[in-house]
């Protein structure tokens, strides 16, 4: 196993790249969920007039939260590999630091990640009530007309995790060969 790191988001590129496949991390700050249709959004914004929201430095989850009553009350993750083929592109024109998710990303994704500075992390399926406990508020949410699984909510997290560095901007991946289209 690797580093035990604790990270606090906005996160520069020299911090993400000192983390290692194997690092375990825990984030404190906000974390953007993004699922198929808000990255497909964000990409056509970025073509045109830009995003309602900046995600230079971010860290975005693959997630639909379930919310009610204004909190969460489960954030599991969803199977990355349904964004690779957009998630190369989000990272190099947005600025991303960070995605997490379950299931690994492919080869597109690890040259984005290596280029840019970032890293992909992935957080354990099934776990959706454990990472709810991490979320402390909800500070916004974004394009709710895609549906509450689809939007982009802005989430304060404090110590959420375990995630695990499984592909890092070196190159390195723990899931070497493991789900490429």
């Amino acid at each position: 196993m690797g580093m035990l790191k604790d990270l606090k988001t906005l996160l520069d590129e020299p911090t993400v790249r000192s983390l290692r496949a194997g690092d375990v991390v825990y984030f404190t700050g906000e974390i953007f969920t993004m699922r198929d249709q808000a990255h497909l959004r964000a990409l056509k914004l970025l073509d045109g007039r830009g995003l309602p929201f900046d995600l230079e430095g971010r860290v975005i989850y693959h997630c639909g939260p379930l919310v009610k009553g204004g909190r969460v009350v489960s954030a599991g993750p969803t199977t990355s590999m349904r964004m690779e083929r957009m998630e190369s592109d989000l990272i190099r024109r947005s600025g991303v630091r960070a995605v997490i998710g379950k299931g690994g990303m492919g080869e597109r994704t690890l040259s984005a990640l290596q280029d840019c500075g970032c890293a992909y992390l992935e957080y354990t399926g099934g776990a959706g009530a454990l990472a709810a406990k991490s979320a402390k508020g909800i500070r916004q949410v974004f394009w709710q007309d895609l549906g509450e699984p689809e939007a982009v909510w802005v989430i304060e997290v404090e110590k959420f995790g375990p995630c695990f560095v499984t592909m890092d901007s070196h190159g390195g991946e723990l899931r070497k060969g493991a789900f490429r289209p």
